[in-house]
C-alpha cells in the first residue's frame, strides 16, 4: 500500500495514539496497531481496529481529564 500523502510505502507498527473524548477528557491507547507511511508518518487505521478502538472510547471516564488504555486485540 502507498501513502495517499507522499506516495511512500505504508507498513504495519504498534503506536500509542491521543483520541479527545469530551471537551476536557483525552484517552491515550497504547499500543495501538496502524499502518504507517515510512516516509511522511500518515498512519492509518483499519476499520476493524478503529470499531474497537469506539468501544473502548464509549466507555472512557468522562470525569478524568486524562485516562491512558492498553488497547488489546
Amino acid at each position: 500500500m502507498n501513502c495517499r500523502v507522499c506516495g511512500s510505502s505504508m507498513s504495519g507498527t504498534i503506536t500509542d495514539l491521543p483520541f479527545k473524548v469530551t471537551a476536557a477528557t483525552i484517552v491515550v491507547l497504547k499500543d495501538l496497531p496502524v499502518i504507517q507511511c515510512d516516509g511522511c508518518g500518515e498512519f492509518l487505521i483499519e476499520d476493524a481496529v478503529m470499531e474497537r478502538v469506539d468501544a473502548i472510547l464509549e466507555k472512557a471516564d468522562t470525569a478524568v481529564e486524562l485516562e491512558i488504555v492498553r488497547y488489546a486485540a
